[in-house]
């Protein structure tokens, strides 16, 4: 129904949000995060179902619980320094463009021929890594 008066919006800088955590996993400080295809948070990983949310705030173990049991808070919309990967790197010529998941700490240059998940977009390369936005 629309509005017929005034309402004040509950708001949120959306810079941290807290996301539901998936049955069975343990995701560490500073780990590539992403939802997989039921909405609930994992640890990046290479799969082809998941989409990137940013980075675990916070150490949270949910490997006993059951979807949801525990929350864990995720930083966003900033840019993370994650390793890029020997086999697969992401280059020079990547900036600008996605990189993808290979796991919880480490992005590559190619969907790796469709079984990696996109991660954000490439800020910049250098010795200690992939900035990623």
């Amino acid at each position: 129904m629309p509005l017929t008066q005034d309402r004040i919006t509950p708001v949120r800088d959306g810079e941290v949000m807290p996301y539901a955590v998936a049955a069975g996993v343990e995701i560490f400080l500073g780990a590539q995060v992403a939802v997989n295809a039921t909405g609930y948070l994992v640890p990046g990983s290479e799969a082809t179902t998941l989409t990137y949310v940013g980075r675990a705030d916070a150490h949270v173990d949910n490997s006993e619980g059951a979807d949801g049991d525990e929350t864990c808070l995720v930083r966003r919309k900033k840019a993370f320094l994650f390793k890029n990967s020997d086999a697969d790197p992401v280059d020079q010529s990547l900036v600008g463009q996605p990189c993808y998941i290979l796991d919880d700490e480490t992005v590559a240059g190619t969907d790796g021929t469709g079984t990696r998940s996109e991660s954000g977009t490439v800020l910049a390369v250098e010795s200690a890594g992939v900035w990623v936005e």
